[in-house]
C-alpha cells in the first residue's frame, strides 16, 4: 500500500501588506480639483505644465546661540516638533569680527520638507497656524523671488499649536520658503492662492463642494 503524502498547509495571506497610506487632503485636492482649474485658467495644453509644489524650507536663526548653546538645542527641538522631521544645524560660512562670529559656528537650524510631510505642514500652516497670528491682515502677495518661489516671515513659533507654551525657552521667528516649479511669479501666485494662501487684497479661492 502506497504511503500517503502529507501536503503542507498553505500559509495565510498577509493582511494589510499592500495597503496604501491615503494622500494628504491638500495634495488630493490639488490633483483632483486644482490641476484642471489651473490648466484652464493659465492656458496650458498639458496638465504636466501646471505648476506644483517642489519643497518647503523652514529656517530658524539662532544668533544668540553664540553665548548659550542650549538656545540652539531648544530651537532645534521646536523646529522638529513643528515640522515632524529632524532638523539640520546651520553653521556660519565666514567670520564676522563685528558680531564675534567665527566660521563654522552653529547659528541656526533648517528643515527641508518634501512629499507627504510637505503637504501636511502646508495644510497646518494655512488652516491652523496663520489664523492664530494676532491682527493678521493677509500675506504679502509680492514676496516672490522672481522665479516662482515665495517666502513668509513668522515672528514667533507659538502660532503652531504643537508648541507647548510652558516649555518654550525663548520666543523666536522663522522663515518659510515655498519652492514651486512655476517659471514666473504670476503662475506661482495663482497656484498658492488656489491652495488657500490668504493674500492681502486678493479674494480667496473657495474649494469645490463634493
Amino acid at each position: 500500500m502506497a504511503e500517503s503524502v502529507q501536503r503542507p498547509e498553505p500559509k495565510p495571506a498577509r493582511s494589510g501588506g499592500g495597503a496604501k497610506t491615503p494622500a494628504p487632503r491638500l495634495k488630493a485636492r490639488y490633483r483632483t480639483e486644482l490641476v484642471p482649474r489651473l490648466q484652464q485658467e493659465l492656458g496650458f495644453a498639458n496638465p504636466m505644465q501646471v505648476p506644483r509644489l517642489e519643497k518647503i524650507v523652514v529656517n530658524m536663526g539662532v544668533g544668540d546661540a553664540l553665548r548659550d548653546a542650549k538656545l540652539l538645542d531648544a530651537a532645534v527641538a521646536d523646529l522638529e516638533t513643528i515640522t515632524g522631521q529632524k532638523a539640520s544645524v546651520r553653521k556660519a560660512r565666514k567670520s564676522i569680527a563685528a558680531f564675534k562670529l567665527r566660521e563654522g559656528m552653529a547659528i541656526g537650524a533648517k528643515v527641508t520638507l518634501r512629499g507627504a510631510r510637505m503637504w501636511e505642514f502646508l495644510d497646518r500652516l494655512l488652516s491652523t497656524a496663520l489664523p492664530r497670528i494676532r491682527d493678521f491682515r493677509g500675506l504679502n502677495s509680492e514676496a516672490f523671488d522672481g522665479h516662482g518661489n515665495y517666502s513668509i516671515g513668522v515672528t514667533e513659533q507659538l502660532i503652531f499649536p504643537e508648541i507647548d507654551y510652558d516649555k518654550v525657552v525663548k520666543t523666536r521667528g522663522m522663515d518659510i520658503t515655498i519652492v514651486t516649479t512655476a517659471q514666473i511669479d504670476d503662475e506661482a501666485r495663482e497656484l498658492l492662492r488656489s491652495l488657500g494662501f490668504p493674500f492681502a487684497g486678493m479674494p480667496a479661492v473657495a474649494a469645490a463642494t463634493a
